[in-house]
């Protein structure tokens, strides 16, 4: 019988990491808005949940951060290389 307020997966013990959470959110927002920013929040919030959680307790969920944060940040550098290329903002048609 559990007492009022607890839940049974918090007294079993299988918990998941809260930075494996905010590691995935923060790459996975990151592919559609501001990736400089949310890709390196990721990979190192994903770092931390590493060290902090067992595989079973959100590793998974911390090693996708970390991985979707590197392509946050490798896309940020493709679009850069495209900009600049581009001559920057010469599309741009201001008046």
């Amino acid at each position: 019988m559990t007492s009022y307020g607890s839940s049974s997966a918090a007294s079993s013990g299988s918990r998941t990491n809260g930075l494996a959470i905010a590691s995935l959110c923060c790459g996975i927002v990151g592919l559609f808005l501001l990736n400089i920013v949310l890709g390196p929040l990721a990979i190192v919030f994903g770092v931390i949940a590493r060290r902090q959680a067992s595989v079973k307790n959100g590793g998974g969920m911390a090693t996708a951060g970390i991985v979707l944060g590197v392509i946050d940040v490798v896309l940020w550098l493709v679009l850069l290389a495209v900009a600049a290329s581009n001559g920057g903002m010469s599309w741009y048609v201001g008046g």
